[in-house]
């Protein structure tokens, strides 16, 4: 199975490169705001379906442009696909994307490809068989202390996001660790804390194509997934955290808070935090607004 998905991503991968060569030439349409899908999202997409349901006619579809329109929504394996994850990276020639694919076996990730086709990387994962980039087995960072860290993050962009809680959560983060970083594509965010490029992940929002390849990925090079809480059954959840697992043990204190998971005192810490912070920068603008009205 995972040869068929490998199969699939490189021919997926082929499409995107061809048109990567023009993307001024791209049709691009947006679902909503700043969220935009190309005739390439599609073209993708249709290859990787085509390809998996000519070899496997009673699996399930579960893709990000299509939903569950193909295959069969009751089998018991479903392939998660995500045809173009970082369209807007690619929309500008920013060579960050990926092409997902992950096989959900009676609701676990069995199988797991990330193609990134701008470099030619492979990253794949069988459950309890290890996970691979290029054939070469990875393991996640030895790194144990959380300021020598590398931690790659996605920031909100969507209508009703929560952008003042999401600067919080960074500010805890930035503040604690070696660096930050928002590259845009969290299947790829994901194979890299895998192979240890980043030591951990964290974003909200997220949908099952989005992490669900890049989760066993993680977990099969040693690492630990789950949403901010540490709860491991996060696909669904919209929010996900991957690190190396002393790491993660680190982050899940500082971002525990943030989860809509989270107790109500935890909760209400975040809302109390957040009001001490909106008044002074409120007195602030009222201060500028009665200096600019003095006459000297």
């Amino acid at each position: 199975m995972l040869n068929v998905a490998i199969k699939a991503a490189r021919a997926a991968g082929a499409i995107i490169n061809r048109a990567a060569l023009d993307v001024e030439a791209v049709r691009i349409s947006q679902k909503q705001v700043n969220d935009f899908v190309t005739e390439v999202d599609h073209a993708s997409e249709k290859i990787i379906i085509e390809t998996l349901l000519t070899a496997y006619p009673d699996h399930g579809i579960l893709a990000e442009e299509s939903g569950r329109e193909f295959g069969n929504p009751l089998a018991d394996h479903i392939w998660i696909i995500d045809p173009l994850d970082g369209t807007t990276n690619f929309i500008h020639g920013f060579p960050v994307y990926c092409v997902s694919i992950a096989l959900q076996v009676r609701g676990k990730i069995e199988q797991a490809v990330i193609y990134d086709p701008t470099r030619n990387d492979l990253f794949t994962a069988t459950k309890g068989r290890g996970a691979f980039m290029n054939d070469r087995r990875l393991r996640v960072s030895k790194r144990i202390r959380l300021p020598e860290c590398l931690i790659s993050t996605g920031f909100p962009f969507r209508k009703g996001d929560n952008f003042n809680q999401y600067l919080r959560m960074m500010g805890e983060v930035m503040q604690r660790t070696a660096g930050l970083r928002r590259p845009g594509a969290a299947a790829l965010d994901l194979a890299y804390v895998a192979a240890g490029f980043t030591d951990g992940f964290f974003e909200t929002g997220l949908s099952p194509w989005d992490v669900a390849a890049g989760s066993l990925l993680v977990t099969e090079a040693g690492g630990l997934v789950g949403n901010f809480t540490g709860d491991a059954d996060f696909l669904e959840q919209k929010e996900c955290l991957a690190a190396a697992p002393r790491i993660y043990g680190q982050l899940v204190p500082l971002l525990h808070k943030y989860s809509k998971f989270a107790g109500a005192g935890d909760k209400a810490a975040v809302r109390e935090a957040a009001q001490a912070l909106d008044e002074p920068a409120a007195s602030e603008a009222a201060a500028d607004t009665s200096n600019e009205d003095a006459p000297f």
